[in-house]
């Protein structure tokens, strides 16, 4: 049959006219390449559509195509595969990458040093099997980012589940007053810039991926909008961490993604480094020895909550807390009321 415009339609059932004209929507400049494929998608079902002024030409879609619209996912089954960034020290994110492989999955870890990424995927190794691999990425560069993508789709072909916990304060505790520019560089280029090009990047590598994926953004001091001072930069990154993230959940629904997940992560106070650096205050001290949990024992809390999700299926943002109102204002209770972990870590005056 043909159209009043010219056009030539395939007699395939899958294409039912409701008009008697056929409108070539590649052809409205106005309109945004996703609207005009949401127009076609919407008008047409899921199949691809190739419009000509000589005929309309179907080809079905892909599976990764199909799992973005319709939600209708290749199962996100066990074991999994996950990527995590700033992960070869010894704090929270080498302490996520033991809990999954102990779990059974296999885990890509990066940084900034080669050495550090050789000496844990070493160790790592030797405890767990070959389940592990590990490139140099520095985060602050797009470059880098979009190599570490290849790498790991060179390796496992895809990524499931995507934890962005590289970050900076640069181990500088003081006031913004007394900042060098290349501190403020630093944590601003790293937990900023670096999680926006990472979220980019993984977005892009799991919406071509037909079972889709997770996105897990850490937050940390200062995401919940209470005052940092004397890491002040360090807490505005963190706060941002939380509006990216929402954000990104808006863009998604809005592009009718169904694939692909944007979550937030909080460990709350981990005796890393960083945090320990900053125990110059009477209150400093007083807080990492009441909240603070060494890495080992928040990753055995977040990583069966993080597995839970892709097992449930839910495609539904969350934002899993480790510390909790509730848990830290009973261990403040308990502080004050008892006595309890005092001088934990840090002696108190």
């Amino acid at each position: 049959m043909a159209t009043s415009s010219g056009f030539s339609v395939s007699s395939s059932p899958l294409l039912r006219l409701r008009s008697s004209s056929v409108t070539n929507v590649t052809q409205l400049p106005f309109l945004s390449p996703l609207c005009r494929r949401r127009l076609l998608t919407e008008r047409f079902g899921l199949a691809t559509i190739v419009v000509t002024r000589q005929n309309l030409s179907v080809t079905p879609p892909s599976a990764a195509m199909e799992a973005r619209i319709s939600g209708k996912r290749e199962p996100m089954t066990p074991p999994y595969n996950v990527l995590i960034t700033g992960s070869t020290k010894g704090f929270i994110g080498y302490a996520l990458a033991r809990e999954f492989l102990k779990a059974g999955d296999n885990v890509v870890i990066c940084s900034r040093s080669a050495e550090r990424v050789e000496s844990a995927v070493q160790s790592l190794k030797e405890e767990f099997g070959e389940h592990v691999w590990g490139t140099k990425c520095d985060v602050r560069e797009g470059k880098d980012v979009r190599e570490l993508v290849a790498y790991s789709q060179k390796n496992l072909k895809y990524i499931d589940i995507w934890i962005n916990n590289a970050g900076s304060n640069a181990y500088s505790f003081k006031p913004l007053a007394e900042a060098s520019d290349e501190d403020l560089i630093e944590v601003v280029k790293t937990n900023t810039l670096g999680l926006m090009l990472c979220c980019r990047e993984a977005m892009n590598m799991m919406l071509t991926q037909s079972r889709g994926g997770h996105i897990f953004n850490i937050d940390g001091a200062g995401s919940d909008g209470r005052p940092t001072p004397r890491f002040a930069a360090y807490g505005a990154t963190k706060r941002s961490v939380v509006h990216l993230t929402k954000s990104l959940q808006a863009e998604l629904q809005m592009q009718d993604v169904k694939n692909v997940v944007v979550h937030n992560l909080s460990p709350g106070m981990v005796t890393t480094d960083l945090l320990m650096s900053g125990a110059t205050t009477k209150q400093a001290k007083f807080f990492i020895n009441v909240l603070a949990e060494p890495a080992e024992v928040v990753a055995e809390y977040l990583v069966p909550n993080i597995r839970a999700i892709p097992a449930s299926g839910s495609m539904k943002p969350t934002y899993i807390r480790f510390l909790t109102g509730i848990k830290a204002y009973t261990k403040i209770f308990s502080r004050v009321a008892l006595g309890a972990r005092k001088n934990r870590y840090v002696t108190e005056e």
